[in-house]
């Protein structure tokens, strides 16, 4: 009786080890916060799965996922066509939410919001504008006490989808930009010093008198950080909000490619917010564990029906209800 006794036991025990689930997961900062949520309401909700995910970055999200040292990967910027050809697994693009990313400052003594259009930026950036007293500056901003006061220009140092974000809409709207850094999730900035991630500017910025920075919106709200309005395709001076991100998003809806893979910075439309995206989660077609591609079909399913009325909550847009609908189909391609 006793060694049956024991035998059930062990047995019992293999299954629960069987059934249980450990994926890992890496990239994106951008939607660290919204995702750390996500994963753990779903393995208090699902005994036995556990998923962990580290934000590194997108450009290390992308490295891990596609030679397969993760389970997934994730990023605010999509893979390049040589990314994904390159990858040892083939990848779907599967959006989850839409954010924001704001310009930060530290300017003692000013309180207001300030205005900042895109070729202001892209040449403090590219060190063209360096005082906070410029000309540029102090004509949108009209009755604002600007000091004479050196920019201290704050950017990511890691490879990163808030950088590609903010890069790519900057080479949009300024030319010289364009050429002379680009877009990317990792570029070569003229001026400034490096920080990693979201987390790394907002720390720096908040703590260094006249600085300048980026971060997701969450991060800036999150740590009571002053963030300006900008300047959309429509002239309009815009503050960063999910109805703005909603906005920048609703002709993707109609135009999105099949891949996903989509730009929506600098948006046409009035209420359009001009630095939004979408974030990606990077999925394997086929994972070569089978009961790991169940887990992350099961997740994504979980995370249309559940996850995305939470979004709004932390200050990320949920999906277009076209684009979830769609979605859907493609995630029930995972294995």
């Amino acid at each position: 009786m006793k060694a049956k006794f024991l035998s059930v036991v062990m047995l019992t025990a293999m299954a629960a080890t069987a059934g249980a689930q450990n994926l890992t997961g890496a990239g994106a900062t951008f939607p660290n916060p919204i995702y750390s949520r996500w994963f753990s309401e779903y393995s208090n909700s699902h005994p036995g799965v556990k998923i962990n995910y580290q934000s590194v970055g997108s450009g290390a999200g992308i490295r891990q996922v596609s030679t397969k040292i993760v389970d997934f990967g994730a990023s605010d910027g999509p893979m390049t066509d040589q990314q994904i050809s390159e990858s040892k697994i083939k990848l779907v693009h599967i959006p989850t939410v839409l954010g924001a990313v704001v310009p930060v400052y530290n300017i003692p003594g000013v309180g207001s919001d300030l205005k900042f259009s895109g070729d202001v930026i892209a040449d403090i950036y590219l060190g063209k504008i360096t005082n906070w007293h410029d000309a540029r500056i102090v004509k949108d901003n009209p009755g604002v006490n600007l000091p004479d006061h050196q920019i201290l220009p704050v950017y990511r140092s890691d490879g990163s989808g808030t950088t590609y974000i903010f890069t790519d809409f900057l080479s949009k709207v300024s030319p010289d930009f364009s050429t002379k850094v680009g877009k990317n999730t990792s570029v070569r900035w003229p001026v400034g010093i490096g920080q990693k991630g979201n987390e790394g500017i907002a720390g720096m910025v908040r703590n260094s008198p006249f600085s300048f920075g980026y971060v997701e919106l969450i991060y800036a709200a999150g740590n009571n950080m002053s963030y300006g309005l900008v300047r959309n395709a429509a002239g309009k001076w815009i503050k960063a909000s999910t109805g703005g991100v909603t906005a920048a998003a609703a002709a993707a809806s109609k135009n999105m490619p099949a891949d996903y893979r989509v730009s929506i910075t600098n948006a046409a439309g009035a209420e359009s917010y001009p630095i939004s995206s979408f974030t990606w989660l990077l999925i394997p077609v086929k994972s070569d564990d089978p009961a790991k591609g169940k887990v992350l079909h099961d997740f994504l399913q979980w995370m249309l029906d559940h996850g995305e009325d939470e979004a709004s909550q932390m200050t990320y847009a949920p999906l277009p209800k076209p684009v979830a609908d769609r979605v859907r189909q493609t995630i029930n391609q995972i294995q």
